[in-house]
Parts: structure tokens; C-alpha cells; sequence
């Protein structure tokens, strides 16, 4: 398993760095939007549906989706305010399961509406960060942060977890996990902020919104095993081998990316 995962890391790095780094205009958009567009079509997966037909129907509505926002930009802004609301109410889901079953009608075509805030803000958030001067830069850090916050996570988790996070949802995270990775993102922080010379009052505005990041990236990873433990499932496909599927490794991003666009455009720093 760890050689397969090892071989898999190998082949995708130079593709997700040249995609993510090297790309601009359109071409960002279409593989940024390959990506969504995979996530969606294990989504269908999630939400109920097993025949590849309706898997494909709806990778392809989210393709047309995201389209249409490619082309009609002044739904940006929107669309990041829709993918903050959803994840506030992901967050009472998480904490409150099951018994939070209820705020939500389980079927599978209502999951499937749920995929539409899960997934489309995080590739609107991208294509927001893109378009900014130093666009390569934040979404480095942004990926910084919650790599960063995973491994520290992982590590934290498996030296000091006691607590648990949410057990009924996902019980190998501890609430120290948690604090090891905040602090391995910090410490990312810290050298963002030494390199780009911020001031005082800038650290003022980065550190709650660090916090809400990272926060933001371990609710995308709980969310997503909420509903592959109410879909029965470990994995949301094998088109990763030894990785599982694509929304198993974007799944927090999905959450912190729009909420890390949103508080660059609510601090003034350009994101229009």
C-alpha cells in the first residue's frame, strides 16, 4: 500500500504543480474545473447513485455548471457567500451526528443538490485567487496551510490524541491532532509573513482568519466522511491507488479555499 501510494504521489506532483502553477486563463479553468468535475462524479457516487450513466449525467450538469460561471464572473462573490453558508451548517451537522440527520432530507437527489455548495466554491474561490498579482503565491498558501495542517494533524494526532474530535463521524481525530496542525500552519504563516514583510496590523487580521482556515480544512475532511459513513463506503472511488479517490484528497480544501477567498475580499486584499 505505502509503495502504491508513494508511485501515485510521484506521477500526480508534477501534474497538479504544472496545472495549478503554470497554467492561467481558460486552461486554469479547465483543469482546475477536471478536478471539480472527477469530485462530482464520485459525489453522485456518495449521494446514492451507483450506475455509471447517472454518475456521468451528473459530472457533466456540475461541467456545464461551472461554465456558466466561467462566464458569467459577477456570480463569484455569490457563489463564495453560498459555499460559507453551507459549510456553517456542515459544521452543525458534524458536531451534532447523528441526531443532526435530520436537518438534512437524505435522499439521493437532494445529496446531489449538497454537492452543488460542496464542490463549486472551491473552484470559484481558485479561479478568484488566480486573477490576483501575486494569485500563484495565495493559492500556495492556502495548500500550504492545509498540508501543513494535515501533517501536523497526523502526527500531533498520533503522539498526543486523546480527545476525540467527532467520534461518530470519524474517530481517529483528537482535538490535539487539531492543535498540531494549527500550529504546523502557523508556523507555515510565520514564514509567509517574515518573507512578505507584513506589519502589526496585518497579523492582527491573519491569525483569526489562519484559524478559521484551518478550522474550515478539518471540517472538509469530517464532512466528507460523514457521508461516506452514511453511504457505507471507505474511500469515495479508487481513481487514486493507495490515495483513494479525488475528493478524499480535496476534500478540506473544498472548505477552506472559498473561506480563505472570502476573508481576502472582506480584508481588502484585492480578490475581486
Amino acid at each position: 500500500m505505502l509503495k502504491q501510494r508513494i508511485i501515485t504521489a510521484l506521477i500526480l506532483l508534477p501534474i497538479v504543480l504544472v496545472g495549478f502553477f503554470k497554467l492561467t486563463g481558460m486552461a486554469f479553468a479547465l483543469f482546475t474545473g477536471a478536478v471539480i468535475v472527477l469530485g462530482a462524479w464520485e459525489w453522485a457516487r456518495l449521494a446514492g447513485y451507483l450506475s455509471a450513466s447517472a454518475r456521468i449525467g451528473y459530472a457533466a450538469f456540475i461541467a456545464l455548471l461551472l461554465l456558466l460561471l466561467y462566464c458569467q464572473p459577477l456570480l463569484a462573490h455569490l457563489v463564495l457567500v453560498v459555499g460559507v453558508v453551507w459549510w456553517l451548517l456542515a459544521t452543525v451537522l458534524v458536531l451534532g451526528y447523528p441526531e443532526s440527520r435530520s436537518l438534512l432530507c437524505w435522499t439521493p437527489k437532494s445529496l446531489l443538490v449538497v454537492g452543488l455548495p460542496l464542490l463549486l466554491p472551491a473552484w470559484q474561490g481558485l479561479q478568484l485567487l488566480k486573477l490576483q498579482p501575486q494569485g500563484n503565491a495565495l493559492i500556495l498558501l492556502v495548500m500550504g496551510l492545509i498540508w501543513a495542517a494535515d501533517i501536523g494533524a497526523y502526527f500531533a494526532g498520533r503522539r498526543f490524541g486523546r480527545r476525540k474530535l467527532a467520534p461518530a463521524v470519524s474517530p481517529g481525530k483528537t482535538w490535539e491532532g487539531v492543535a498540531g496542525g494549527l500550529l504546523a500552519s502557523l508556523l507555515v504563516t510565520l514564514g509567509a509573513g517574515i518573507g512578505y514583510g507584513w506589519s502589526g496590523l496585518d497579523w492582527l487580521l491573519i491569525i483569526p482568519g489562519i484559524v478559521l482556515v484551518v478550522g474550515a480544512s478539518v471540517l472538509g475532511d469530517l464532512t466528507e466522511s460523514l457521508f461516506k459513513r452514511n453511504a457505507g463506503l471507505k474511500d469515495s472511488s479508487q481513481l487514486l491507488p493507495g490515495h483513494g479517490g479525488v475528493l478524499d484528497r480535496i476534500d478540506s480544501l473544498t472548505a477552506a479555499i472559498p473561506v480563505f477567498t472570502l476573508l481576502l475580499f472582506l480584508a481588502g486584499w484585492g480578490v475581486k
